[in-house]
């Protein structure tokens, strides 16, 4: 029997180091093998930080022109993750993360209460201000205690918005509730809801207070398997992250992140392996010990294991391989992304925490290839710009529909936002006197991100059964790099064509 002819991955960078070569997606494949399973059995399960699990390895990047609220929530529907940007000020930011919690919720521990007394103006304004989706309100008196319930029909129905929620809500004598005693689940919260044909459900203390309250159309969701494939934390709410500077930049937005249950922050920074992300981190832990913490970028193991020993849950690698980054051409700098995730992820494994590769994707098959590295999720930003969810609005240039796309360190990002000046160390540095490490440009207008995502989990499920990997772990274990020449290059694009017909998942 033929022998394989790819090296075994350590051998097979170890051989490139020795060169004195560093590698890009472009220059390499991983090897076939034999597999006894197909791309749909395969478990692309995996994780952001130690304790943030993925449905799919796939985080949309802290970009003004990616993440806000409605790609967050998008991504994870779909299993994934949203990391929601920084320009934005704390209030801002954290009113997006609060639309991604409040989307959905199984049991809602703590929901949003209004006074007996308060004018059903007020609470539209108050509503609109703080941008909640939902028009459920439990109402309370002046001593806290539940005493009816505002619901959508409530506030469709009333004629004269200065009425008080007294007078307009539904009261507590028609309500059907339950005492936290009772233990009431999910699946029995909605057995009760469908026999009383209610769609609130309020949980009670003892007291009269309110312990918590279920609302018909997310416990349907979760009962009917709806959910499933949601990435959702233990209270049923959609997962989020936020990125944050260093310093009094972190804090302040902390002091709003924290208390929505954040599910993870990203010290997002040019180069992460600095006194301030170290001092900063440390400061975050020592303040907020349960709180999962992920810091970027770097793409040196040393840099890995100053972070990791800070105590980072995870790490962001990647300096200057995104399509929008000019980092490396500026600054001289920069690992070629392969090459880094391999090292860092060797590093990280040695402190267990787990690699997101950021920057540099270009075709779904370099997915695989960043976890074949030891990548256990890859930060998208270019294959998710252009998208519905994205920030912007759809232009026509030439005939094309397109939209804004731009890097964080490009010169309108940085001389609209004090926070893209921190994130490259520029933040006091005149408009003038910028030296921007990114641009803008236009990507093409691609639909609902949901067509995207498809093509990306699907491209990383054919490369695991080509690999013959069931899940994440065995593909970071059986993958077998092979180095392409120029000519192997090319033979991997489409070649001898008149014409190329377009593909939902090929660019060139």
């Amino acid at each position: 029997m033929m022998e394989t002819i790819g090296l075994a991955k350590t051998e097979f960078f170890e051989e490139m180091r020795k060169q004195g070569l560093a590698l890009a997606f472009d220059d390499v494949r991983l090897e076939t093998d034999h597999s006894e399973i197909m791309p749909a059995d395969v478990d692309i399960t995996s994780f952001f930080s130690r304790g943030i699990q993925l449905k799919i390895p796939l985080v949309s990047a802290a970009m003004d022109k990616v993440t806000e609220h409605r790609m967050a929530i998008a991504m994870a529907k779909l299993g994934g993750l949203g990391i929601i940007h920084k320009n934005l000020t704390p209030e801002q930011q954290a009113a997006e993360v609060a639309r991604v919690k409040y989307h959905l919720h199984g049991l809602i521990h703590k929901p949003i209460e209004v006074r007996d007394t308060d004018t059903i103006d007020v609470i539209l304004r108050r509503r609109e201000e703080k941008w909640y989706r939902f028009h459920t309100f439990p109402v309370i008196n002046s001593e806290g205690k539940l005493v009816g319930i505002l619901t959508q029909n409530d506030f469709d129905f009333c004629r004269d918005q200065s009425l008080l929620a007294a007078t307009v809500m539904t009261p507590f004598s028609n309500l059907v509730k339950v005492d936290e005693t009772d233990n009431v689940d999910v699946q029995r919260a909605y057995e009760i809801m469908m026999e009383s044909k209610k769609k609130v459900l309020p949980v009670l203390r003892n007291d009269g207070t309110l312990q918590g309250m279920y609302v018909f159309s997310d416990v349907k969701r979760i009962v009917s398997g709806e959910s499933s494939r949601y990435n959702i934390d233990n209270q049923g709410r959609l997962r989020v992250g936020a990125a944050i500077g260093v310093c009094d930049d972190a804090l302040a937005r902390l002091e709003k992140l924290v208390p929505l249950q954040i599910d993870v922050v990203v010290i997002d920074t040019a180069h992460a392996d600095s006194k301030s992300v170290i001092d900063t981190l440390r400061e975050i832990k020592e303040q907020y010990s349960s709180l999962e913490v992920v810091v970027g970028n770097v793409s040196s193991p040393p840099s890995v294991r100053r972070l990791a020993y800070a105590g980072a849950d995870g790490i962001k690698v990647g300096q200057g391989p995104g399509s929008i980054c000019t980092t490396r051409d500026v600054a001289g700098i920069g690992t070629p992304q392969v090459t880094a995730v391999y090292w860092c992820s060797l590093e990280a494994k040695r402190h267990n925490i787990p690699v997101c590769a950021d920057g540099g994707i270009t075709h779904t098959g370099d997915i695989t290839i960043a976890m074949g590295a030891g990548a256990y999720s890859v930060m998208l930003g270019n294959k998710l710009a252009g998208t519905n969810e994205c920030p912007g609005e759809v232009l026509l240039m030439e005939g094309r529909q397109v939209k804004v796309y731009r890097g964080m360190g490009s010169i309108g990002a940085m001389k609209a936002y004090r926070s893209s000046r921190e994130r490259y160390r520029q933040g006091d540095v005149p408009a003038g006197k910028l030296v921007p490490e990114g641009i803008e440009g236009f990507v093409e207008y691609k639909g609902p991100v949901e067509m995207v995502v498809h093509q990306c989990v699907g491209g990383l499920r054919s490369g695991m059964g080509y690999v013959g990997a069931r899940n994440v772990e065995e593909l970071i274990q059986k993958a077998r790099f092979l180095r392409l020449t120029g000519a192997g290059q090319r033979e991997s694009h489409p070649h001898d064509l008149l014409k190329i017909q377009p593909a939902p998942n090929y660019e060139r």
